[in-house]
């Protein structure tokens, strides 16, 4: 499937410091690879379902899969990603495929 894709990023700050080195930077350089952030959140409550919560929900809208991997495989970011890995707990990053409705999905 081609066009944008939503990575959903749920996480706990484990380290406010790493993960202040890791803001600072990072919507630049998701900008600069093709995405931007379309939410952000602080965990509310659970309402239904087995995951355990998080800290914090981040959604980013990819111009592509393609956006999206170059954003993870610049060799230029290996610091930057460390202090993303460093400054958080319980990591969730899915990544979801763009859809006008939901007919692909009830096929």
């Amino acid at each position: 499937m081609s066009g944008p894709v939503y990575a959903l990023n749920l996480f706990t700050v484990s380290n406010r410091d790493e993960y202040m080195a890791y803001s600072r930077r990072s919507v630049r350089e998701v900008v600069a690879h093709g995405g931007r952030v379309v939410a952000l959140g602080k965990f509310r409550e659970a309402v239904t379902g087995e995951i355990a919560p998080r800290q914090v929900m981040i959604v980013v809208e990819w111009a592509s899969k393609q956006a999206f991997d170059s954003y993870l495989d610049d060799p230029t970011l290996l610091e930057l990603h460390s202090h993303r890995e460093n400054g958080t707990a319980d990591y969730v990053w899915h990544l979801f495929d763009k859809l006008d409705d939901l007919r692909p999905v009830l096929k």
